[in-house]
Parts: structure tokens; sequence; C-alpha cells
């Protein structure tokens, strides 16, 4: 499995790869982005079965990354990992194509059970 972890900032980026590999996804391929734009070229060039992104970032947010490639016709399994999550946002994601809305700060098990509830 290749997961592409999208958060505009460093430090998240690699919080989220040590979380992931503490839920059992150690195996997994991570490739990372810094925002949006970055990601739609990780995902062109390095094909991830999944894309977990934070909601505000420079350039290109999450959910416009989101949009641009359902727009595109990529179905690509896609969740958020942010620390805001209204029901606003969470009825947006949805709305958009996202799988799940994980909030800040998680676990472990919050990650197992939502990306494994997926069948990844």
């Amino acid at each position: 499995m290749k997961i592409l972890i999208v958060d505009d900032s460093k430090a998240m980026r690699m919080i989220v790869a040590r979380t992931l590999r503490q839920a059992g996804y150690g195996d997994a391929t991570l490739v990372e982005a810094g925002n949006g734009r970055e990601a739609l070229t990780a995902i062109e060039t390095s094909q991830p079965n999944l894309v977990l992104c934070d909601w505000n970032m420079p350039e290109m947010s999450g959910i416009e990354l989101l949009r641009a490639l359902r727009s595109a016709n990529n179905s690509i399994p896609f969740g958020f990992v942010t620390s805001e999550a209204s029901q606003e946002m969470k009825d947006t994601a949805a709305a958009a194509g996202a799988q799940f809305l994980i909030t800040k700060p998680f676990t472990p098990k919050v990650f197992e059970e939502t990306i494994g509830s997926m069948g990844a």
C-alpha cells in the first residue's frame, strides 16, 4: 500500500507517518506533499492507494485538491486529517467525495479503525 500524506507542516507529516506505523501500516510506502499543488504531482507520479490530507494549506487547500481530483474523475480514496471538524466541514468533505475526516489530535487506534474500515 502507498499512502500520500499532505500537510504544510513537516512536523505534522512526521506525526501522521509515525501514527500510521503505530496503527499497523509500517509496511506501507509513505509519500509526502506540502500542499495541494504538490499533492497533484505526487498523485500523478507515485499513484498512491490513499490520500491523507490537511484541510487548510497555502497554494491549494485540501478541499480544493479533493475537488480537483474528483472533477478529473480520479476516485482515489481520500480522507482529511485536520484540526477543525465542524459539522459543516464534515458535510462539505463528504459532498466533495472524502471517505472520512479524522480530527487532530488523533491516536493510532483511530487511524487503524478508520483506514481499516475502508478495507485497506
